[in-house]
């Protein structure tokens, strides 16, 4: 059977279709920036053709839907868009991701960067231990020993988990209350 210019173009397309799925089935399920090499490792497509296709994918998210794709350079990550953030977080976990004193304990360290464990415990108190513990086991913060304590400093996932740049840190802390840190 010879292939018709017809036939040529749906398995194009059926080939379009199937690219569109993986890319969006890999950012959907990183929930952090992934780049071209990542991406084109985890769906073997030609990097050119897989900026093309993230751009569609970007374009068909951006009017009518919750979701987005982010860039930051040749980085990508799909997200609810900051509107829907708060009534996600409420869904996924039946209440705020964060109590409000994690919040504030992980905007002091984000403020106060690099900071000692042991100033963090001196203004936020013994809980600070456990809300430091937390952070470290989900990843959000990293810590090396500093003498008989340690140095906290936010880890690259943090950045990737609240969707912010690290020049960007401590003007989001100061425009706005430690919960914002997590909702925006």
């Amino acid at each position: 059977m010879e292939l018709t210019s017809k036939s040529q173009k749906e398995l194009d397309e059926a080939e379009e279709i199937k690219n569109l799925k993986k890319i969006e089935a890999a950012l959907f399920i990183s929930g952090r920036f992934l780049s071209l090499q990542e991406l084109v490792a985890l769906t073997d497509i030609n990097p050119l053709l897989l900026k093309e296709l993230i751009e569609k994918l970007q374009d068909k998210y951006d009017d009518d839907s919750a979701i987005e794709i982010i860039s930051r350079g040749e980085n990508w990550k799909m997200d609810v868009k900051p509107e829907y953030r708060d009534i996600v977080n409420r869904l996924a976990t039946g209440s705020a991701e964060f109590s409000k004193a994690e919040q504030e304990t992980l905007a002091v360290i984000a403020y106060k960067q690099p900071i000692k464990q042991s100033v963090v415990v001196k203004i936020r108190g013994n809980k600070a231990y456990d809300h430091i513990k937390h952070f470290l086991e989900i990843g959000l913060v990293k810590a090396k020993k500093f003498g008989h304590t340690k140095e906290l400093t936010l880890s690259e996932d943090f950045y990737d988990y609240f969707s912010i740049q690290k020049k960007d840190i401590k003007e989001t802390i100061n425009n706005n209350n430690p919960q914002d840190l997590v909702y925006n």
